[in-house]
């Protein structure tokens, strides 16, 4: 009985490195992805799908193995590995999407941030003491 659940526990590791072997290529092409945008490219937008949806079939892989123990906490790692670089894709597509130049798509956040800070400072304050007029 233990043997059974050990080769379980073995086929379900095996399975999880084969799954990680394959999230570890497409990463490498998200890496690649993500430092050409840095340069003045746009990326075709299927480039970007297709990624995304060969992480998904990984992800589909990691859902269909039955796995107890440590193979469990592999699959669950891998599960948010896979999970992140879809995250990171969805961002490039939303930046690779944007209709403005490069210098505009890269404007900090933090400007934005100040700017409707500066906007809004005066609004909503409670003075409502007014000039006097004789």
């Amino acid at each position: 009985m233990e043997k059974i659940r050990r080769d379980g526990m073995t086929k379900a590791c095996d399975a999880v490195a084969q799954v990680r072997a394959e999230v570890d290529k497409l990463a490498e092409k998200v890496l690649i992805l993500e430092s050409s945008m840095r340069g003045d490219r746009r990326t075709p937008e299927k480039e970007i799908t297709v990624l995304t949806e060969l992480l998904m079939v990984q992800l589909l892989k990691l859902d269909s193995i039955e796995a107890d123990g440590e193979a469990k906490a592999q699959r669950r790692i891998e599960v948010r590995r896979v999970q992140s670089h879809v995250e990171r894709l969805d961002m490039l597509k939303a930046i690779n999407a944007s209709p403005f130049n490069k210098s505009d798509r890269c404007m900090n956040r933090f400007d934005m941030v100040t700017k409707w800070e500066g906007f809004g400072s005066g609004l909503g304050s409670r003075n409502t003491s007014r000039p006097r007029t004789p």
